[in-house]
Formats: structure tokens, sequence, C-alpha cells
């Protein structure tokens, strides 16, 4: 359910130039990408999360991220990992260095910040998602991707990364 209300929302980015690939496997893994999204702001490998309400989430350090009692280090350290594998994929397809940014929404609990970059993985609430990326565009260092590379990389990702089956 986090999947679908992740992809309504992004659908409603479209007219703001951002489009995404949904489920999209790791070659030579096991690993989905929930959505690639690919924009004015730059490439996301974006992880829909739908958690327990009824137990609050923290962070620890700036680092540590808590769901109740529960870790989700292993969460931001995967969510980095299939940032990582999809730079290296994009990369090798377009032979430019392409980098991929770490997202992780969360729906259910409240989440009591607006982004946390938490481990090198932007957390926020889905909530917030349509503002997290537009702002994104505003504030992208090197500038904004314009259309034309939104289409190449997208062409590109549609192919580096297959569809999950």
């Amino acid at each position: 359910s986090a999947q679908r209300r992740t992809g309504r929302r992004l659908f409603l980015l479209r007219p703001h130039g951002y489009v995404e690939l949904r489920s999209r496997a790791i070659p030579g893994s096991d690993a989905v990408i929930d959505h690639l999204v690919i924009g004015p702001g730059g490439v996301f490998a974006l992880d829909s999360e739908r958690w327990d309400r009824r137990l609050p989430v923290r962070s620890v350090t700036g680092d540590l991220l808590y769901h109740g009692p529960f870790s989700q280090k292993a969460r931001l350290e995967h969510a980095r990992w299939e940032a990582a594998q999809a730079t290296a994929q994009l990369s090798n397809a377009l032979g430019e260095k392409i980098t991929v940014r770490p997202a992780m929404v969360i729906y259910g609990p409240t989440i009591p910040w607006i982004v946390a970059s938490l481990n090198g993985v932007d957390v926020f609430s889905g909530k917030r998602l349509r503002k997290y990326f537009r702002r994104q565009a505003r504030t992208r260092r090197g500038g904004q991707l314009d259309a034309e590379q939104v289409e190449d990389i997208h062409i590109a990702a549609a192919v580096a990364l297959p569809p999950a089956r």
C-alpha cells in the first residue's frame, strides 16, 4: 500500500518534469528499488515504507533511525546500497557519472521532522513527498536536469534496471 500511495503522489509531479520507474530489479541481486524517480532535482532511489502508526519514529545522534524500540539502521544501509547500485548501473549505461540519491518515505506514524538526512538517506513523511521533490529541483547543486537529460536517464534506467518479477 505504501508503494501505491507513493506512486499516486509521484504521478502528480509529472507536470513538474518528474518521471518514475516502479519496482526496478537490481541486476545480480534479489533487491528491488521501490521507485526510481528522475526529474529536474536529480535521480532518486525512493524506498516506500508503511509502519505501525502506534510506535513513535525518532532519530538518535543524527544518524540512527528508530521505529519504536527497533533500530532501522539496516534499512538505511540497504537504501544507500540500492542507490549505489543504481548509480553504478546508470553511470555504466550512459557512459557518464550519474548520482542516485537514496530517500525513504514513511507512512503511518507521525514523523517529528520535515526532512532528516540520516546516515546519508533523506527520510520524510509521505505527505511531504511532493514538496520534497519540488524543493530538490530548486536547490540542486550543479543545476537542474533539463527535459532531454531526464528523458535520456529514463530510457537508460528502463534498460539497466529491469522491472522486478
